[in-house]
Parts: C-alpha cells; structure tokens; sequence
C-alpha cells in the first residue's frame, strides 16, 4: 500500500509540474517564461527597470538558436509577466568576445558553419521589441571581423566596456552571460 502511495504522489508531481503554463507576454515568439502561481510578488510594478545584458559568451551548437541571445527576450518576458508595463522596461544587449561570431549576417554565418544564422529571426524579433543591440568595435578588430559582416539589427560601439560602465553609472543592471 505504501508504495502504491508513493508513485500515486509521484505521478500527480508530474502531472503537476508538466501542466504549468508556458508565456511569451511581450516578445511573442521566443523567451518563455513558466507561469509560477504559487510565487510571492516581489516586483514593484511602478518602477523603471534598466537592465544591460553583457554577452560574452560562445554559442554551444551553431546550427541552435543561442540561449544567451534567448536570454534578451527572456528577460524582457520575466519582466512584463510579471507585471511591468513595457513602458517601465529599458532593455540594451552589448555581444563582444567569444559571441560575435554569433551574431553575422547570414550569408556570413552560412559561410562560417554551414548553415544560416538561426539566430536571425530572434535579432529581429528583439529589435522590433524596441532593445538596442549593440557590439564591440574592439571585439571586431582584435578578431579580424568585417563590420559589414554582422547582422543588420547591431550597431557598433566603440567598446562593450565602455558601453557597460556608461550604462552602469546610468542605474542600469548588468547581467553577464
């Protein structure tokens, strides 16, 4: 009987967990966020969030949508399904160093890995959002990438470090992924 009851409460965990309701408030086609009703509100709605996202990092299979470059939109989501208003919600990404290989135009990245860039779709979806993209002008030269190569929704900076201690200084959150 005991252990009738244990798998009992081990099936309704499941069932429980796996019928959690998976959204996308603001940028619709990527970023989920699983609903928690059972989480405490710790979000105040009134206030102005800043948030900068450093991406640093390489992407693990090239033929996959990036999960750093998915983290922009998830952030953004977290936020709105959580209450904010996007209004209230500043966010900028800033790619240098081992990601910018990451973020070529397709052609380019067609050339590169053998396949389009499926992080193209994304980029877009981020920047109709509103969020700047930025990369790294050091990043280019110090990696011999032709500026002209990189997906049309970044503008370059000067560097990603002076883009984050400018934004820093201005209130915003620096996320590094």
């Amino acid at each position: 009987m005991r252990h009738i009851l244990i798998i009992g409460f081990f099936l309704c965990s499941i069932i429980s967990v796996k019928a959690q309701k998976v959204v996308r408030p603001f940028i619709s086609q990527y970023g989920d966020v699983t609903e928690v009703p059972f989480a405490i509100d710790v979000v105040d709605k009134k206030a102005d969030y800043k948030v900068l996202i450093d991406i640093v990092s390489a992407s693990a299979n090239p033929k996959e949508v990036s999960e750093f470059f998915e983290n922009i939109a998830r952030i953004a989501n977290l936020h709105v399904a959580a209450g904010v208003n996007p209004k209230k919600l500043k966010i900028m990404a800033v790619v240098h160093g081992p990601a910018v290989p990451f973020i070529l135009n397709n052609d380019t990245y067609k050339q590169k890995f053998g396949v389009d860039n499926p992080n193209q779709p994304l980029f877009k979806a981020i920047k109709d959002a509103g969020i700047p993209l930025y990369v790294c002008g050091q990043t280019l030269f110090k990696r011999k990438v032709d500026p002209a190569t990189i997906a049309p929704e970044f503008e370059t900076v000067l560097s990603a470090i002076t883009t984050i201690t400018t934004f820093n200084a201005k209130g915003y959150t620096v996320l590094k992924f």
